[in-house]
């Protein structure tokens, strides 16, 4: 952040401050309309500052990996706290796709951990992240949004949504999809048999085809090597 923004946000903040003191003693019935005001200026202040936005994604992560080793109670606590830090996160940065991802993957965990039916809030609560995911880059959810339906049994949109993220390139392994326990109750339908098994009579993609330009930069890179190892038994 430059020092100028620094100070700008500074600024807007003092303002901000004053304006709630502002509101506390106002009786003319204009008070909750300047409350909003004040808690917009106070997000906009936080918004868009990428380093924290980071800090706060990672620490979010941090926990989430922490919580998969627990249980219980203590697992649960992490999961929130890792929610609450991914929420700070989209409230300065609305468009962190991975703080997005996480968030839905902890809700999901939460409620695996405290055996939820599938129509339990929590679940509720993963599938908004999940398309708040998508909205930010289109199908890169859709297999976990696939998960939910599948839990449901919801056929329609759990087909919907895994074709979403097979024409999107971020379908998980075959194996992967036909071992997970979210795909139970939908597994043994046709729809699904012959989705699996299109996906495995799918050629394997082909190695890309080297240009003269690619094959340059490689012999570039070997000679360079080369030289570094040669430079290195020279300085021994």
């Amino acid at each position: 952040m430059s020092l100028i923004a620094s100070f700008q946000k500074k600024s807007k903040m003092e303002t901000a401050i004053k304006q709630i003191t502002q509101a506390r003693k106002d009786e003319s019935g204009s008070a909750d309309q300047l409350y909003k005001h004040i808690c917009q200026t106070f997000a906009d202040i936080v918004r868009d500052d990428p380093m924290r936005a980071q800090a706060l994604y990672n620490w979010g992560a941090a926990l989430l990996y922490q919580a998969k080793t627990k249980t219980g109670d203590e697992a649960i606590k992490l999961y929130q706290d890792a929610v609450s830090k991914f929420d700070f996160c989209l409230l300065i940065q609305p468009e962190y796709l991975a703080a997005a991802i996480d968030s839905g993957v902890a809700y999901m965990d939460q409620a695996r951990l405290k055996n939820a039916a599938p129509d339990d809030d929590l679940y509720n609560q993963a599938k908004k992240q999940f398309e708040r995911a998508n909205a930010i880059q289109a199908g890169t959810a859709s297999y976990n949004l696939a998960c939910i339906h599948g839990l449901r049994g919801d056929n329609e949109a759990c087909q919907k949504a895994l074709q979403n993220s097979k024409d999107r390139a971020s379908l998980p392994d075959v194996a992967d999809i036909t071992h997970d326990p979210d795909m139970a109750s939908v597994k043994d339908q046709d729809w699904f048999l012959a989705f699996i098994e299109a996906l495995s009579k799918q050629p394997e993609p082909e190695e890309p085809i080297e240009t003269p330009a690619m094959l340059e930069a490689k012999a570039a890179e070997l000679v360079k090597a080369a030289q570094k190892e040669e430079n290195a038994k020279y300085y021994k």
